[in-house]
């Protein structure tokens, strides 16, 4: 690629970067968002469509009771503007797990049912998968991808004059640098800064903050009971439980006093 071509490329991306930053609600950290929310929600209300046809759906009328009584709470305290709130309870015994995609659409698998055990400890969990949502997490990693890959574009361009061997060691090299220097490091924050917003969510939602220690224990428990092993943080999507936990303690006083006001 010319030169004067080349410098056009990355002044363009600069410049898109640089209109594309954003705030987190709560938070106030820059974030880089290169996908509309109109976009992302598109693509969240076609994804949850696709999973409510393919993933079969609870019949456990007192489970779905609470989980529509839990999770209108939390909609009705999460500042996510225009969302179309659904919630709904996937047969999935095997699978402790839930998510919130864009939009508002709330999936709650019922292998996790056991460990959340009350109102409160659902509220943790849809509280944590809400903060996802309003902190737009999926849109932002899509832009990290995106950025990712031009990045990859441009080690591609620049290195022409080599080898094959050596463009296809650099490119793997590369690859492996931006995941876990950059790919596994934001999902780690991301994860930390949903369980805070999450407390502070189930806080004003009326539910006892210091009861999303009790979940995040049992989650613990439970993984480790299922011989996960220890978890190599570097390696990780998600923090190490230990670290979760201890940031959940430091919220609390906040979280209280959010959980006290009339």
């Amino acid at each position: 690629m010319p030169y004067r071509l080349s410098t056009l490329l990355v002044v363009g991306i600069l410049a898109t970067f640089l209109g594309a930053c954003a705030t987190v609600p709560e938070t106030g950290r820059s974030q880089l968002l290169l996908v509309s929310p109109a976009q992302e929600t598109q693509l969240g209300l076609q994804e949850f469509e696709k999973l409510k046809k393919s993933v079969p759906i609870s019949k456990d009328a007192a489970a779905n009771a609470q989980l529509q009584r839990v999770g209108q709470r939390i909609a009705a305290v999460a500042p996510l503007p225009n969302a179309q709130w659904e919630f709904v309870l996937f047969e999935k015994s095997d699978t402790p797990n839930a998510f919130c995609l864009p939009g508002g659409k709330v999936g709650i698998y019922s292998g996790i049912l056991p460990i959340t055990k009350d109102d409160a400890g659902l509220a943790t969990v849809i509280g944590h998968e809400v903060a996802h949502a309003v902190a737009r997490h999926g849109a932002e990693r899509m832009s990290e991808g995106m950025m990712l890959q031009i990045g990859g574009q441009l080690l591609e361009q620049a290195t022409l004059g080599r080898s094959n061997t050596s463009r296809v060691l650099l490119q793997q090299a590369y690859g492996i640098g931006a995941t876990i220097g950059v790919a596994l490091p934001h999902s780690r924050g991301q994860e930390l800064e949903a369980d805070r917003l999450g407390v502070l969510y189930m806080a004003r939602a009326g539910y006892q903050p210091r009861e999303a220690l009790g979940f995040w224990r049992r989650f613990a428990e439970y993984k480790e009971k299922k011989g996960g092993g220890k978890q190599v943080e570097f390696l990780s999507t998600h923090p190490l439980d230990e670290q979760r936990i201890r940031q959940i303690e430091g919220i609390i006083p906040q979280a209280e006093m959010e959980y006290r006001k009339p």
